[in-house]
């Protein structure tokens, strides 16, 4: 990898269409600015499309707004029956240490949100994808652990950073599992997962706790700008020698910022037999079966 990637060593996109979920606003709208800058065409999958549609025009026509809410497996459905092709699929949305809600099909929000909803479209989407996909975790992946008795919070005390750290490390298990898997399958196909070290975006200031305060300082004196917190999933995304299967975070002080490189992740991340579990579980939970 060179040193000090930026989004001016992305490789020319022509030709090529990219899915990013949530790029209505942070990490997901500077990607898609990015991507249709270096020639792809981009689908903005949101379920805010109002928010998208203003985006999307502020980028240029090769970026296109489609209706999606990964709380909502029928909405997942929707949209993926109304792909065709695509090469890479950016798992980039996601929500974070919000109050207890349920999501439509009624998992806990976090859980349902960012992995089971991203693993559901995944799936959905495998056999149309040509290239590669990529899931966004956390360096909060370090805190995190599995329940896989009761991922839902439906009879532990639910506890925000709790939830918002188990979706995190369930998205890079997910993708290293994914990995695997088409390894096994002998696909051309890639999987990486991605984060963004410590950055300033709208993810922040949603707890509707005292904390929404701190979090608010600490994006204006700690945290790098989403433009730099982008970069790991855009090198991931686009970089023909991106490793498969690895963890793509800042080089910086404790991966909290700096520019794209391969980093490590915790041994619970790389737990095997609780990934295989893990995959287990939300195929039952979304009822949605990869056809390798």
């Amino acid at each position: 990898m060179e040193s000090k990637w930026t989004e001016k060593n992305i490789a020319d996109q022509e030709g090529r269409t990219f899915i990013v979920t949530g790029a209505n606003s942070g990490l997901g709208e500077v990607a898609a600015r990015a991507l249709v800058g270096a020639g792809a065409t981009v689908v903005l999958a949101c379920r805010n499309t109002d928010k998208a549609d203003t985006v999307a025009r502020s980028i240029g026509t090769r970026a296109v707004v489609a209706h999606l809410d990964l709380s909502d497996l029928s909405s997942v459905r929707k949209f993926a029956a109304s792909v065709d092709s695509v090469d890479v699929l950016i798992n980039n949305a996601g929500v974070m240490a919000i109050p207890q809600a349920k999501t439509v099909d009624g998992f806990e929000m976090q859980f349902g949100t960012n992995h089971l909803g991203h693993f559901a479209l995944t799936g959905l989407l495998l056999g149309k994808l040509t290239d590669r996909v990529v899931t966004l975790s956390s360096g909060m992946h370090q805190f995190g652990s599995i329940d896989l008795d009761d991922p839902n919070f439906e009879r532990r005390k639910y506890e925000r950073w709790t939830a918002y750290n188990q979706s995190k490390l369930a998205n890079l298990m997910f993708a290293y599992e994914l990995q695997r898997r088409l390894t096994a399958a002998g696909s051309p196909l890639k999987s990486l997962a991605a984060h963004p070290g410590y950055a300033a975006t709208g993810l922040q200031g949603k707890t509707e706790t005292f904390q929404d305060r701190l979090l608010a300082i600490g994006n204006r004196v700690l945290a790098q700008s989403a433009e730099m917190g982008a970069l790991p999933e855009l090198y991931a995304a686009t970089a023909p020698d991106a490793p498969a299967g690895r963890y793509i975070g800042p080089d910086g002080f404790q991966g909290q910022r700096g520019y794209p490189t391969v980093v490590g992740s915790t041994k619970k991340s790389k737990d095997e037999e609780v990934a295989a579990k893990l995959w287990d579980l939300s195929e039952k939970l979304t009822g949605v079966k990869f056809a390798f």
